[in-house]
């Protein structure tokens, strides 16, 4: 039998003890169970950047992989406690939207309420239930119990829609920064199926527009870009980044999730 693999992606860092409690439960129901951590630095209360998070690693773990997520602005409310799971992997995480770009990707998606609370600590904390609801229910996935052992299938789950690029009357399209990474790295939701004109061989010659400042190299690499020199990359999420050699482009254009993105053809 293949050792279970949880998977952990919270934000909750990594000074406090939360992390560790959470593997510490999951060890008690089951010692051979191996870790992962994607990260622990997704923005507090960020749901959307767990969602981005999440969503750009799941698919690189083995089949049977379970994923916990916890960003849990609503820990302590009415909002349930939800276990989703897919042709090739299990989720447990807060039915607050975290999955949303789960449920984009992954067709046929079963989304069911916790409600087997025999298999949570006891008492349930109000603050933290990552501790007492989403590790114990990871752990007994991970021993083999089933997913219909902790709950009945919904359709009302919360989610969203990502935001998606616009083409403007004018030829303009316009689209959004999603994400800013550790380097600085711009991350826009323009990616091949929004505009594949752009990233083709033969490509016309385009601009991007932020914050009133225009860039008009689009590179292969980021090794390409001069020192310090602003310029478009298709990058390994699949989406169009604005970035800088060995700088940040976000500090250059005092830009951030949210900026708007113009690409101005021809």
């Amino acid at each position: 039998m293949q050792q279970a693999i949880v998977t952990l992606t919270t934000d909750f860092g990594l000074s406090d003890h939360f992390v560790g409690t959470m593997k510490g439960v999951m060890l008690t129901i089951n010692p051979s169970v191996q870790f992962v951590d994607i990260s622990h630095q997704v923005s507090s209360y960020d749901i959307f950047d767990g969602a981005f998070t999440i969503a750009q690693a799941y698919r690189y773990f083995p089949v049977d992989s379970i994923h916990l997520i916890v960003v849990d602005p609503g820990v302590g409310s009415s909002r349930r406690p939800i276990l989703v799971a897919t042709r090739h992997y299990k989720f447990v995480a807060p039915d607050n939207g975290v999955l949303s770009l789960i449920y984009e990707r992954e067709e046929g998606a079963v989304v069911r309420h916790i409600t087997a609370d025999h298999y949570f600590l006891k008492p349930v904390s109000n603050t933290f239930h990552g501790r007492d609801i989403f590790a114990p229910v990871a752990g007994w996935l991970s021993k083999g119990v089933e997913a219909d052992k902790f709950g009945e299938p919904i359709r009302d789950f919360v989610a969203f829609s990502s935001p998606k690029p616009r083409r403007l009357e004018n030829g303009q399209i316009q689209g959004v920064v999603i994400k800013v990474d550790k380097f600085g790295n711009l991350i826009t939701n323009i990616g091949p199926a929004d505009a594949p004109e752009l990233f083709t061989v033969n490509a016309p010659p385009f601009r991007l527009a932020v914050n009133q400042q225009e860039i008009a190299q689009f590179y292969t690499s980021y090794a390409l870009g001069k020192p310090s020199e602003l310029f478009a990359i298709l990058g390994s999420s699949g989406f169009m980044e604005i970035a800088q050699n060995r700088a940040s482009a976000a500090r250059t254009l005092q830009a951030g999730r949210g900026t708007e993105v113009h690409i101005l053809v021809g």
